[in-house]
């Protein structure tokens, strides 16, 4: 994107940022720099190991008096990879100075940017999140294995492979929320604190499932909040990032964002605060008359053990 200039106009009124740009997931995790630190892109997400299945043993006392024969439980590792977020912002020494140069409607109403700068990165900051928080529920995996290579973390919805139902068009149902909480629990799931993400259809589909309403003269309307189940008590959250066809059950006792900290000895980079300590705004040098700078973070999404997690995917969406 080029710099903000004078061709970019001021007007009077308020401030409103339009469009459906909630990031509930991250906010639950803590935002923008909270979460854990990695020195490397590769990180570790799990470390699954099993049981074989239950069965009664038949153990004869000369068997047992045998030596045995010893077996062996086997461990493996789940990865994800952080990946680089970077939003630029500047601005010419022009519009930074003209704030009180207007367009639009000729009132007395002020200017509510006075810092075109701060402006400019306050929307990159929110450009950040927006885009994390589509990136940790949506990501599709690709290992930076070289540094042409974009690195992109694993999205918990990609990642929930395990316990899936397929909706096959259908709408949103009873069944099939029953169906994808047996496969959570026969896959070990924990439940710890398992939230409903969906899109706005399938927050209404919820509603009409689950709703009741006691009969009362002046009010009307539902709004499910939280589900009782057979295994937890599940909040609902509506997310304008899960797709629409999609319904997300994330066990948030296990997921974090996980970020790679940025540190050059002797060198002055100014950590933005509001956005937490491992989001960095970088000012480039002065070469000309614009002042500006860069947004830089390393971060990825840690889910724990993808078999704490459900999707449903492929309902109706209409």
């Amino acid at each position: 994107m080029a710099y903000t200039d004078t061709e970019d106009l001021n007007y009077r009124g308020e401030l409103y940022l339009i469009g459906a740009y909630q990031t509930p997931f991250l906010s639950m995790m803590g935002g923008l720099g909270a979460g854990a630190r990695s020195n490397s892109y590769i990180f570790p997400l799990a470390q699954p190991w099993g049981l074989t299945a239950a069965s009664q043993p038949a153990i004869t006392e000369a068997v047992s008096a045998a030596a045995g024969t010893a077996t062996t439980i086997t461990r493996s590792e789940d990865t994800n990879t952080v990946q680089i977020f970077k939003y630029d912002a500047a601005v010419s020494f022009a519009k930074q100075s003209q704030y009180g140069v207007m367009s639009g409607i000729n009132t007395n109403a002020a200017n509510p940017v006075t810092d075109e700068l701060s402006f400019q990165k306050q929307g990159q900051l929110y450009q950040m999140s927006i885009d994390m928080e589509y990136s940790f529920l949506n990501g599709a995996y690709q290992a930076a294995t070289d540094a042409t290579t974009a690195a992109k973390t694993r999205g918990i919805i990609t990642a929930a492979t395990t316990n899936t139902v397929a909706a096959g068009g259908l709408a949103l149902s009873k069944t099939m929320i029953n169906e994808l909480l047996r496969e959570m629990a026969a896959s070990g799931a924990k439940f710890q604190n398992p939230v409903i993400f969906v899109n706005a259809f399938n927050k209404q589909k919820l509603t009409d499932i689950y709703g009741y309403a006691p009969a009362d003269r002046n009010i009307g309307g539902l709004n499910v909040k939280q589900i009782e189940t057979d295994f937890a008590n599940m909040g609902v959250v509506y997310d304008p990032f899960v797709p629409t066809n999609t319904l997300l059950i994330a066990d948030m006792a296990v997921c974090r964002p996980v970020f790679v900290p940025v540190s050059f000895s002797g060198e002055d980079f100014m950590v933005d605060m509001a956005a937490g300590s491992d989001v960095l705004w970088v000012p480039t040098a002065i070469t000309a008359a614009q002042k500006g700078g860069f947004f830089y973070a390393q971060s990825g999404l840690d889910y724990g053990p993808e078999e704490y997690h459900g999707t449903i995917t492929g309902t109706a969406t209409a």
